[in-house]
């Protein structure tokens, strides 16, 4: 992606700060996981500014308008934040989806090991995007997520 240019330090940094909304909203379907292996529990140490956005009454819906309004749709702002932003918003909404079909489809069941497997699933899956993406954009690269690229592509072309 050398046609956009590249990116400074700040931009890495702050290509990278995003993924903490997204790893903030999987974090809650690694419960089971966590109980396995209490050193993934480190994880939440990062997390804990969305603590604080998450206890303002809808925090996570005014941080999303945010980084939407001013972030992805701010020409002024370089390609590279731009495009990490709507990508990590783009987790996050899946991971959302996600959590209210699970909350649908699990009233009234108590749980088991499908439940456990899907949660572990889900938790991991956006663990490993995460980091993918994290790792790409302090080295100053395009993260290159199948299907959720192309869609953060399509809502920042320039």
């Amino acid at each position: 992606m050398a046609w956009r240019g590249s990116a400074d330090v700040k931009d890495r940094i702050f290509g990278a700060l995003v993924y903490i909304m997204p790893l903030a909203s999987a974090f809650k379907f690694g419960t089971f996981l966590i109980a396995q292996f209490p050193i993934l529990s480190y994880l939440a140490i990062p997390l804990l500014p969305m603590a604080l956005v998450n206890s303002i009454p809808f925090g996570n819906l005014i941080l999303f308008f945010v980084l939407f309004l001013a972030v992805v749709r701010n020409p002024k702002i370089s390609h590279f934040i731009r495009f990490n932003t709507m990508q990590a918003i783009l987790i996050d909404i899946l991971v959302f989806l996600v959590g209210l079909v699970f909350s649908l489809l699990m009233r009234g069941t108590g749980g088991g090991l499908l439940t456990e497997t899907l949660f572990n699933v889900i938790f991991l899956g956006t663990l490993a995007a995460c980091i993918y993406s994290v790792i790409q954009s302090l080295s100053g690269k395009y993260a290159e997520i199948p299907t959720i690229s192309d869609a953060a592509y399509m809502q920042v072309r320039y």
